[in-house]
């Protein structure tokens, strides 16, 4: 079978596709989030490599079909999880358009609109942070891309010399710092710049769970007495534990001091940019040297779409450009090539999905959006408050809530044994999905508000599940527990 369909089989498999997708997005309010307990299976498919092709009507419906009844799914309404959403419909739009034109934004002369599209969008972020005229960005894979790009800008500014010739020629070991909080992609990123994963201090926090500035100022000068370099302060606007924002002007201080690069791990809350009335969540971040964000966490389009800032454009080259006679320039351009502004080179493009979303719905729609979520969020920490069963364990600053059961006496591992089978009580039948997790060294639950389909009664179902978990396992604990013998 040939690569070149017909017109007409084209478009008898685009339509039959289309169809499948309005049905399954019509089911994401009340669609289990993945199978009961019991039908779950985990092992790898032996199909063996087909030599020959089947039928393209079959084959699109039978795995789309298998991926609906037997997948996980993001997108419902009555996923608590982690940072993935309900992609917007225009996303997915926008997804379909730049498979079937395949743009390569390694260079405008190869990519033109493409490449104008993007740093347009770059653009709008730029200035909904605050930034003037002086600014540059790209878009990556994601936030673990945008994170390493901004690791490695800090690395060409406070030590040009390294691009070149390594590391070794700074003559003292490079630092970098994080809060305890912070994403582990940091340490991979710090492996891979070649400064190593044990350059990376990872600062305590103080009890509102964000980096506490006066430990990591301590930090600094004792690296500097050591004889280290420290170069790069990263701090994080919405951790993934926690959704917690550090201090932002606080710790920008500190690196104004001591003549730091401030990375912003904003993947996750840099996105409250686009809200005005919430724009102070993450108030500070436009003093940062350079921001990750991720337009496929809180701005709700699909993966994958990270984006790297700064406010030093001229770093950007600095750090990745590479000369190669094979990458045509276009004549008298003066927007910059992606692949000297960016860790790839061969780029598919990332930012129509937010492009068209934001041409279709607006910035408003990103206020009404995060408004909500923000406030079905702080409506369940008040449940959360008022429950029997349970208490709050760190700040509601975003969407995500920490809790745990009420101790009773229990702490360490027998309350995160606990956590865990409440976990797997309420996700068992597969209707809705939260987690459990690690904030501060103390095991809790988390739930968060992701999808933008989520509603009250989303809420309150999950709710009504929490409380049944809680009194089943605990119930069932007691009467395991032996009567503590009498004083004779």
């Amino acid at each position: 079978m040939r690569f070149d369909f017909d017109s007409e089989t084209r478009r008898k498999l685009g339509y039959e596709l289309i169809d499948l997708i309005d049905r399954y997005y019509a089911s994401l309010p009340d669609r289990p989030v993945q199978l009961p307990a019991e039908q779950r299976t985990y092992g790898a498919l032996t199909d063996a490599l087909p030599e020959l092709g089947e039928d393209p009507a079959h084959v699109l419906n039978d795995i789309f079909s298998e991926m609906v009844d037997k997948g996980f799914h993001v997108p419902a309404a009555n996923y608590f999880g982690l940072m993935n959403p309900t992609p917007t419909y225009a996303g997915f739009l926008a997804e379909a358009i730049v498979a079937a034109l395949n743009p390569q934004l390694a260079t405008l002369a190869r990519s033109q609109l493409a490449s104008k599209i993007e740093l347009e969008t770059v653009r709008w972020i730029a200035e909904r942070i605050g930034w003037g005229d002086s600014f540059g960005g790209t878009f990556t894979s994601g936030g673990n891309e945008a994170n390493f790009s901004g690791m490695a800008l800090a690395l060409a500014a406070r030590f040009p010399q390294s691009i070149e010739e390594g590391v070794a020629s700074i003559g003292a070991r490079p630092i970098l710092y994080a809060s305890n909080e912070s994403h582990h992609s940091l340490d991979k990123s710090a492996g891979l710049l070649g400064i190593g994963r044990k350059a990376l201090r990872r600062i305590p926090v103080n009890s509102q769970l964000q980096m506490d500035p006066a430990k990591l100022e301590q930090a600094v000068k004792e690296d500097r007495a050591a004889g280290h370099a420290p170069f790069c302060v990263v701090a994080t606007a919405g951790t993934t534990n926690s959704g917690i924002v550090d201090d932002l002007a606080a710790i920008s201080e500190v690196c104004r001091r001591h003549d730091l690069w401030l990375h912003v791990d904003g993947a996750f809350g840099a996105a409250a940019v686009f809200s005005d009335k919430y724009r102070d969540l993450v108030k500070g971040i436009e003093l940062a040297d350079s921001i990750t964000v991720d337009p496929h966490k809180w701005l709700a389009v699909p993966f994958a779409a990270g984006v790297i800032l700064t406010r030093h454009p001229k770093t950007l080259e600095l750090a990745f450009s590479v000369a190669s006679p094979y990458m045509p320039k276009a004549a008298a351009a003066f927007l910059p090539d992606n692949a000297r502004i960016s860790t790839q080179w061969t780029r598919r493009m990332n930012s129509l999905k937010l492009w068209l979303t934001l041409r279709i719905h607006g910035r408003q729609a990103y206020e009404d959006h995060i408004n909500r979520q923000v406030q079905l969020a702080r409506d369940f920490a008040k449940w959360i408050d008022n429950s029997e069963e349970f208490e709050l364990a760190a700040p509601v600053m975003l969407t995500i809530v920490n809790f745990r059961l009420k101790s009773q006496g229990r702490h360490g591992k027998e309350l995160a044994r606990l956590h865990a089978e409440l976990v797997e009580e309420v996700t068992r039948d597969g209707q809705r999905w939260i987690s459990d997790t690690i904030a501060n060294g103390a095991s809790v639950l988390r739930m968060m508000v992701i999808s933008y389909l989520t509603e009250e009664r989303h809420l309150r179902a999950l709710q009504d599940a929490l409380q049944a978990a809680a009194k089943k396992i605990l119930t069932r604990e007691s009467e395991s527990t032996p009567a503590n013998p009498g004083v004779h």
